[in-house]
C-alpha cells in the first residue's frame, strides 16, 4: 500500500517527496510508514525494487489469451511491456536526477554501507545505487523473454528462428523504441510497425533480391 501510493509521487518529485505526502496518498498516518520502513530511503529503495521488478508485467503477459491471433498477442504484450518500461524509467530517472541514485553503486539490494562496511544502508557518499546489479538485470530480461516465449510458443512451427530468439528480437525492438530520438531523427516505430517488422520484415516484397 505504501509503495503503491509512493510510486507516482516518486515519479513526480524524485527524492524530494516527503513521507507526509506518501502517507496522505496512502490514506494512513505518517507514523505507520515507519512501522514498515526504517526511513524514507528504505521507502525509495522499495519503490525502485517495485518499478524494476517483473512480477506485475509477467502476470499481465500471462493473462493474454493464447487463442488470440499472433499479432494481437504481440500488440497486447507490447503495450504491457511499454507501460512497465516507462514506469521503470520514470521512477529510476526521477530518483537519479534528484540525487538518490548514482550509477556504479549497485542497486537497493547491493550497495555499500554508510561506513563502507555493509550493504544495508547508503553508499559512502550518501547516495544509493542506480538500479539492480547486472545479474539482476540479466535475470529480469530472461524472465521477460520467457514470458514472451510462452505467448508465441503456439506458433513455433511458423518461425524460422527459435521462439527464444524471436522473443529476444521483439524485446530488442521494443527497448529501442523507448529511447528518446535525437533531434531531427525519425520517430520510433509504432507498436503496429514494430510487430509488422518482426513478423514480415521491412522489404516491400519479401523474398526478392532487392
Amino acid at each position: 500500500m505504501v509503495v503503491a501510493a509512493a510510486l507516482p509521487l516518486v515519479a513526480e518529485y524524485g527524492a524530494a517527496v516527503t513521507t507526509s505526502q506518501i502517507a496522505r496518498a496512502a490514506g494512513i498516518g505518517e507514523a505507520t510508514i515507519f512501522r514498515a520502513f526504517k526511513d524514507k530511503d528504505e521507502v525509495l529503495d522499495a519503490c525502485v525494487a517495485e518499478a524494476v521488478g517483473t512480477d506485475h508485467v509477467l502476470r499481465e503477459l500471462a493473462t493474454i489469451s493464447l487463442d488470440e491471433p499472433l499479432d494481437v498477442r504481440l500488440t497486447e504484450a507490447a503495450e504491457a511491456l511499454r507501460a512497465y518500461m516507462e514506469r521503470m524509467g520514470t521512477v529510476v530517472g526521477a530518483l537519479h536526477a534528484s540525487g538518490h541514485l548514482r550509477p556504479g553503486r549497485g542497486g537497493p539490494d547491493n550497495r555499500e554501507g554508510r561506513d563502507g562496511r555493509d550493504g544495508r544502508d547508503e553508499g559512502r557518499d550518501g547516495q544509493h545505487g542506480a538500479g539492480p546489479p547486472p545479474d539482476a538485470r540479466a535475470q529480469s530480461f530472461l524472465a521477460l523473454r520467457d514470458g514472451v516465449v510462452e505467448l508465441i510458443e503456439p506458433d513455433r512451427d511458423a518461425w524460422r528462428l527459435s521462439p527464444e530468439k524471436v522473443a529476444t528480437a521483439f524485446l530488442g525492438l521494443l527497448f529501442t523504441r523507448l529511447h528518446t530520438p535525437a533531434p531531427g531523427a525519425e520517430a520510433p516505430l509504432s507498436p503496429d510497425e514494430l510487430i509488422a517488422v518482426l513478423l514480415h520484415g521491412s522489404l516491400k516484397h519479401p523474398g526478392s533480391d532487392l
